[in-house]
């Protein structure tokens, strides 16, 4: 048993019958009254994301997890395929597990987070950035740069992020994976 002092990012813990990942969690020491954890919470099983407030002190029933580098294969209609970099084992997950997956491209490796008492997987923790290559977005005119001014543009995995005026077809950008935005054009 844990307490809302081992609560972190990542944390995975069971609550209401169901198994549960930290997204968010905050601190807080009001000048009156007990202190308090707001949490954001992800649902491993469903995807849904709760807000809840613990306690200070309150007990959590933390899921041991064991970490693996998985590579992604492919994706059908119900399932994301990914294979163990170690052994080459193959498993598949439901798109609810993953946090942005139409950031994810065919080779990336990924880290699977997995439940060390029934061997299932958790949840997916993708790298903090992806680098991926505009396939289409309108052209950009020359001078309007003084504004912070964005426009959307599809990527090669079909994804629409956005970005600055001044990105163009075949230009390569890095995307930050957790807000699924633009970060910086990469050059070859």
């Amino acid at each position: 048993m844990a307490t809302t002092s081992d609560i972190r990012n990542g944390l995975c813990i069971k609550y209401n019958h169901d198994i549960f990942k930290v997204i968010e969690f905050l601190h807080v020491k009001p000048g009156k009254g007990p202190a308090f954890v707001r949490t954001k919470l992800k649902s491993v099983t469903t995807g849904k994301v709760i807000d809840n407030t613990f306690s200070a002190g309150h007990k959590i029933d933390e899921v041991k997890v064991m970490t693996n580098k998985f590579q992604f294969l492919y994706n059908d209609s119900d399932f994301y395929h990914f294979m163990d970099v170690e052994d080459f084992s193959q498993i598949q997950l439901k798109e609810s597990a993953l946090d942005n997956p139409g950031l994810l491209k065919e080779g990336e490796v990924v880290t699977i987070l997995i439940n060390t008492e029934d061997n299932l997987p958790l949840s997916v923790e993708m790298p903090a950035s992806v680098i991926l290559e505009v396939t289409a977005t309108e052209p950009g005119v020359k001078g309007n740069t003084a504004t912070n001014a964005t426009k959307p543009a599809t990527v090669e995995t079909g994804a629409i992020v956005n970005v600055p005026l001044f990105i163009n077809e075949g230009d390569k950008i890095k995307i930050e994976t957790d807000k699924g935005t633009y970060k910086e054009r990469v050059k070859e």
